[in-house]
């Protein structure tokens, strides 16, 4: 953690929680003697209170010159920022947050359940934004898990894949569409992130995209995995060319799971220094001081921290006033 991504991505983590039953504060109940609070990343008990001293997480911190893509899979995630935006979403949810000109955000996981575990489980990917659009106004895009498409294809034994579509295109089934200043906005761009998940023996055909793109496949669940015939251990990432079709084939006995980042080089200088990724050292010095003079927008918000109401359910409210909930 993270994992090597190939241009036009920038990061990707996978962050795999499993939380105790939760408090009065939806936090951990259970104690956080002897963990590195405020940098607690050593997975003890098989958690992380991350940066978050009572909620697990990440409190404010600053972006500029990129974009996230959040796919949380278990859990949910409260988010809040300094353009007043505010959302809470998991359960296969996505957020794509174009950082662009400058962002604070928090990004909380809140363990709601008093009574059972709290699992969360997501990917955060980095996705770099090209020199023209690198200082756009900062929004977000909320893909809810209900509009996000699934491809199920069978093989001769009858043995399933299902592919989880988040950016691109697979046949027929389209992602929905990006934010509109996303390298993934661009046609030519090649862009696509999808989840795979094989049952055990299935065999599926990865289909070739445009030549020249970057694809990389991370086999990050599962104890056996066959690529174009080749025996890959578990916990790996393979560089594939994007141009050829390769055969899939779960050689173990339990599912198997992967993640695909796909899409065309931007081509340009990456100069990033910790939450800021631009094209020149010079451009890295003036977001630290336009972050430093402006604060991005400021925080609105009582605590670094925030997380939202235990009831309320999974929603968005966006810098305009605008509020959407999944159907």
């Amino acid at each position: 953690m993270p994992w090597r991504t190939p241009d036009p991505f920038l990061l990707c983590v996978h962050h795999d929680d499993k939380y105790p039953v939760g408090n009065e504060r939806l936090g951990p109940s259970a104690s956080l003697a002897g963990r590195n609070i405020g940098q607690d990343f050593d997975g003890r008990d098989g958690w992380n209170m991350y940066h978050g001293t009572v909620v697990p997480g990440f409190p404010q911190h600053p972006h500029r010159g990129f974009e996230t893509v959040t796919v949380v899979r278990r859990g949910l995630l409260d988010h809040s920022d300094s353009l007043g935006a505010a959302a809470r979403f998991g359960g296969g949810d996505v957020q794509w947050l174009t950082a662009g000109a400058g962002i604070n955000h928090s990004e909380m996981f809140p363990l709601l359940s008093r009574d059972t575990p709290n699992p969360v489980e997501l990917f955060q990917i980095w996705l770099n934004l090209p020199r023209v659009n690198k200082l756009v106004a900062p929004h977000f895009s909320m893909l809810w898990n209900h509009v996000i498409p699934r491809h199920v294809a069978r093989d001769e034994a009858g043995r399933t894949t299902e592919v989880t579509v988040v950016a691109g295109t697979l046949g027929d089934v389209k992602a929905p569409p990006p934010p509109p200043r996303s390298w993934a906005a661009q046609a030519e761009a090649d862009v696509a992130i999808w989840t795979l998940k094989l049952a055990p023996g299935a065999r599926w055909t990865l289909p070739a995209a445009a030549r020249g793109s970057n694809r990389m496949l991370y086999f990050f669940l599962g104890s056996g995995l066959r690529v174009a015939g080749r025996a890959i251990p578990s916990s790996r990432s393979i560089e594939l060319r994007a141009d050829v079709a390769v055969e899939l084939e779960n050689s173990g006995a339990d599912e198997a799971e992967l993640l695909m980042l796909q899409g065309r080089p931007i081509g340009e200088p990456v100069v990033q220094y910790g939450p800021f990724v631009m094209n020149s050292r010079q451009e890295i010095q003036q977001a630290f001081a336009d972050y430093q003079r402006t604060g991005f927008g400021g925080w609105p918000w009582p605590a670094n921290d925030p997380v939202h109401p235990r009831e309320e359910g999974r929603f968005a409210r966006h810098a305009d006033g605008r509020i959407e909930r999944p159907a």
